[in-house]
């Protein structure tokens, strides 16, 4: 399959099966993670994978889990980040981003469902998973076997607007 076929099948899945994800399946999500660009290479990204019914309570105590058997808390490391000197923006959360969105992708490749959720509290996981004050967590991506399958690739044509609405050539513009 091409990579927009690909990009199009991933969906986010808000209901999964209690089927574990096998070992070599998340071992193949976590190697897209690793390979994925970040800024300057500084690879900032620290993966904490929660398996354990009582470690998913944890996370359950700030975000729920849909039924799911695999959470990964995405994390930066601070030490690393790159800082752009104009504006002092952190290329950090930018690269969880991706390294994140790699890992959606390879997961859906793998028949793996998945979301991506930044709206949780970071002191609740801070505190369950004893993570140090210069690692943030800044994203759970909930994985596992969707409930329900996979949405319609061909939603896209109605859910995301077309192009002529979000990208402008050679200058911004307001205009439609």
């Amino acid at each position: 399959m091409n990579f927009l076929e690909l990009a199009k099948q991933r969906c986010s899945v808000r209901s999964f099966t209690e089927q574990p994800v096998e070992k070599e399946k998340l071992e193949y999500i976590l190697e897209a993670g690793r390979v994925s660009p970040t800024a300057c290479n500084m690879q900032p990204q620290r993966i904490i994978v929660v398996q354990n019914p009582e470690n998913i309570k944890k996370v359950q105590k700030c975000y729920k889990t849909f039924g799911s058997s695999c959470v990964m808390i995405i994390c930066r490391d601070e030490r690393l980040a790159l800082v752009r000197e104009f504006d002092n923006k952190c290329s950090g959360d930018l690269d969880i981003g991706i390294v994140t969105d790699h890992m959606m992708l390879a997961a859906r490749e793998k028949g793996i469902g998945s979301v991506m959720v930044g709206l949780f509290d970071p002191g609740i996981i801070r505190k369950e998973f004893d993570i140090p004050e210069y690692i943030q967590p800044t994203a759970l991506l909930i994985l596992g076997y969707p409930q329900n399958g996979f949405s319609d690739v061909n939603r896209h044509l109605k859910e995301r607007k077309p192009i002529s609405e979000t990208v402008m050539m050679e200058k911004y513009s307001d205009e439609k």
